[in-house]
């Protein structure tokens, strides 16, 4: 293992302490951690901020059942401080970034994060830490679903629902890097945004059901729940898929059947070849993040309920050191 005196023994997080609102998250100072055998030390320079981060806020982790207390976070941008016995692919000094331990907290929201080595890549050139930490686990989700669950290919027609949001804006980018003709979901006020990213079809879901003017779709990309997995199902050609980010009712399922189509709840994984996937379409300039806001580690609370107001377009990360 590389030394890793040269880092301060303690370091800033945020910490909660309990479940509920955003005023849980408190800035303290706690030990650093040291990389295990096949870990490495990140010196974190942004954290990306995520939905799956306040609800885990409220609540725990759903999917874990890891309870506070906990430092919150997924989404990684930074430098490689350390590395642990046996690690190759990296060496201090490296740029990286990840979304490391999913769906366990990485403890992203502080100066230095712990992690697999594997669980990193590095980081895209051109872009900076903020824009590389907005990517990790919104892309990686719309990436798996596009490309690995769904095979979405040239010529196939992609609708993406809450296309603005900080999976969606990415989906559209990367159904086009696939040559797909992408239709998205979003309020008239997104819709120039989502031209300049290339969706060929735009949809005013205030002022028209989608399911009444979109047809023969070959993949969904859903992420709302509540009745549009159901109506999704409507705009499906046979063979077609429904990926769904969300748990998906046994009723979905049974429809789907009877429809000659598929209907499948997806979860985001740490994925070394996704990430290595989306830094050549970053570098190739056809992936970009879109950044709602950059707030400094302090302003965790603040970042969470600009958030939850669901009225971003891209992504909201966190600022961390220099």
């Amino acid at each position: 293992m590389t030394d890793t005196s040269a880092a301060p023994a303690r370091m800033r997080a945020v910490r909660q302490e309990t479940a509920g609102g955003p005023e849980v998250l408190k800035l303290v100072e706690t030990d650093r951690p040291e990389p295990l055998p096949g870990e490495i030390l990140v010196r974190v320079r942004a954290a990306g901020v995520n939905p799956t981060d306040w609800k885990t806020r409220e609540r725990g982790s759903f999917y874990t059942g890891d309870t506070v207390p906990f430092t919150l976070g997924f989404d990684v941008s930074g430098v490689v401080e350390a590395i642990g016995d046996g690690v190759t692919l990296y060496a201090p000094g490296d740029e990286v970034y990840g979304m490391p331990r999913f769906p366990h907290p990485a403890g992203a929201y502080a100066e230095y994060v712990t992690a697999p080595a594997r669980h990193f890549a590095p980081k895209p050139r051109g872009i900076d830490h903020v824009q590389a930490a907005a990517l990790p686990l919104a892309a990686l989700t719309a990436w798996q679903a596009l490309v690995d669950t769904a095979d979405v290919r040239e010529g196939q027609r992609v609708l993406i629902h809450a296309a603005a949001g900080g999976v969606g804006h990415l989906a559209v980018q990367i159904a086009k890097a696939r040559g797909a003709y992408v239709i998205g979901t979003a309020s008239a006020a997104k819709h120039d945004f989502l031209r300049g990213l290339g969706a060929d079809e735009l949809i005013d879901y205030r002022e028209q059901d989608f399911a009444e003017v979109v047809h023969d779709v070959d993949t969904v990309l859903e992420a709302i729940s509540g009745d549009y997995p159901t109506r999704s199902l409507r705009t499906l050609r046979p063979g077609g898929i429904l990926v769904s980010l969300l748990p998906l009712a046994d009723d979905v399922r049974e429809e789907a059947r009877e429809r000659g189509v598929r209907a499948t709840r997806m979860m985001v994984e740490p994925d070394l070849a996704g990430l290595r996937a989306l830094t050549e379409l970053v570098e190739t300039g056809r992936l970009r993040t879109e950044i709602a806001a950059a707030l400094p580690l302090a302003d965790a609370a603040k970042a969470h309920e600009l958030g939850e107001t669901g009225r971003t377009s891209g992504k909201i990360v966190l600022t961390v050191g220099d």
